[in-house]
């Protein structure tokens, strides 16, 4: 089923990203499709506290990326996300949560091994959310699936579901975890009955993948570089309709 998207000035969207750049690599082709058509969109991100003189696993999640023990690995990351913005014509919005490894979560395996028993930052940020959405009084609202499990798209997840705007939410499929793997399932945290939707991104694609390039720490790790970065999402997002090929990103959403 193809979600039409209704190319008014005066309609808004809120795009809730639990990391700065799981909304532009997930569905960076809408957001770019909704701000083209005239809407105000903004991406809100959970996770992007600094925290100065990491050790541990989280400053091997730093300086894996090429970074030196003592860059502010997040105000670098904030940076990349005005960026994006800029480029998107996005209002980036940062909310003040500190990632998982600065949550004793101490190893990869441990991201994607469920929520830690005492891990309930999900509480205040529902609250927090809840206030951001409030403001913006948005026509839509996309947020993550869960897919690959990492337990801040988790937290994330139960935050929404905790809130009242659950029901308004369109769900975007984690990348590039679904990339990596096609076929993995959304949460269970998710609301029951949804219905899977598709947006026509192919007008915005070569934008998005533009736009993405402003995430310069993350594309290599990521992707393995931006030439392989472009690669993934035009085969990824690429659909034959008889002898049209189009480009659509894939979402779940209440009827």
């Amino acid at each position: 089923m193809e979600f039409q998207i209704c190319p008014l000035k005066s309609r808004s969207a809120f795009f809730i990203s639990p990391h700065l750049d799981d909304t532009a690599f997930s569905c960076g082709g809408t957001l770019l499709t909704l701000t083209l058509a005239g809407w105000q969109v903004v991406v809100c991100t959970v996770f992007t506290a600094s925290v100065l003189r990491p050790t541990g696993f989280a400053l091997n999640c730093q300086i894996d990326k090429g970074l030196s023990p003592s860059a502010d690995y997040m105000k670098i990351r904030r940076a990349e996300d005005l960026k994006f913005a800029s480029l998107t014509k996005a209002q980036a919005v940062h909310l003040n949560f500190p990632e998982a490894p600065h949550r004793g979560y101490e190893s990869v395996p441990e991201l994607f091994a469920g929520i830690k028993e005492g891990d309930e930052i999900w509480q205040k940020i529902s609250v927090e959310l809840a206030e951001k959405i409030g403001e913006s009084e948005p026509d839509l609202i996309f947020a993550p699936q869960g897919i690959g499990n990492h337990v801040d798209h988790l937290q994330t997840i139960r935050a929404i579901v905790a809130g009242r705007f659950a029901e308004k939410v369109i769900w975007y499929q984690d990348t590039p975890y679904i990339i990596r793997h096609p076929e993995a399932w959304p949460s269970n945290l998710l609301p029951a009955n949804l219905t899977a939707k598709t947006i026509d991104i192919s007008a915005a694609l070569e934008q998005k993948i533009a736009a993405c390039s402003a995430y310069q720490t993350q594309i290599g790790f990521q992707f393995g570089g931006a030439a392989k970065m472009s690669e993934s999402f035009f085969n990824f997002h690429r659909r034959r309709l008889g002898n049209k090929i189009t480009y659509l990103e894939t979402f779940l959403s209440q009827e």
